[in-house]
């Protein structure tokens, strides 16, 4: 089959064996990969380099770089010398814009976290972030960091429509995890969408996970998120 790479699926499992064994059950169903944080000591950078080079896939790393601008602007120069796609640092401009630099000359995509899908308000109040609603919130977050040069933002998928909406979101990426097929767990998201929904908002790539890694047919659950997509984009049209 030919896969839509709307569909990115998020590999958190331990180690590189377990996500080898997984994209070969999934196969030609499912052609982008995100890899993150928790994969990382289990040889995540291995993993993302094999399915990119011997695989044919596309590869999102998700690792949130947050430091000073010079730390922040080599860790994504080392990471851009690997051919990856996607690429996830905090929204902060001052972040986006030494992420920009590092990743000069290379073809990968800087994405700003605006506020992570698994918070809520109360969250945001126990970390000392500033009154307001979180989709105003997430809103400036996200035209602050279109302007300090972000290609694209990950947000939840339901301020999906408000950043396509900005005037600084045109050409702009937004990659939405927190989405959830009809039917599946929400899991520790507490701002989440299905696939069609969050398509029908504007957003450019989903990232599903433990609803295709933790199913008995990995890509029977693959192809079925496709077909929900594909669906919303006819009816769209």
């Amino acid at each position: 089959m030919q896969a839509d790479d709307r569909l990115i699926v998020a590999m958190d499992v331990p180690n590189v064996i377990m996500g080898l064994s997984l994209a070969e059950k999934i196969g030609d169903a499912v052609s982008f990969y995100k890899i993150g944080l928790g994969m990382l000591t289990g040889g995540g950078l291995a993993l993302a380099n094999e399915l990119k080079q011997e695989h044919g896939k596309r590869i999102f790393l998700d690792m949130k770089f947050f430091d000073i601008g010079a730390t922040v602007e080599a860790a994504v120069r080392g990471i851009a010398q690997f051919d990856m796609d996607f690429l996830t640092v905090h929204g902060d401009p001052y972040v986006v814009k030494a992420a920009k630099e590092g990743a000069s000359g290379s073809d990968m995509k800087i994405l700003a976290v605006t506020i992570l899908t698994s918070l809520d308000r109360d969250d945001l109040n126990g970390a000392l972030i500033k009154p307001g609603i979180i989709p105003d919130l997430v809103l400036e977050r996200a035209a602050n960091a279109f302007n300090a040069g972000a290609d694209g933002i990950i947000s939840s998928p339901q301020e999906a429509a408000l950043i396509r909406a900005l005037p600084e979101a045109e050409g702009k990426l937004i990659v939405t995890p927190g989405v959830r097929p009809t039917g599946a767990a929400l899991g520790d998201q507490k701002r989440v969408a299905t696939p069609a929904q969050a398509i029908r908002d504007g957003v450019d790539h989903i990232v599903v996970g433990r609803p295709v890694w933790q199913h008995a047919d990995p890509r029977e659950a693959a192809v079925r998120i496709q077909h929900e997509i594909a669906n919303a984009s006819a009816r769209a049209n």
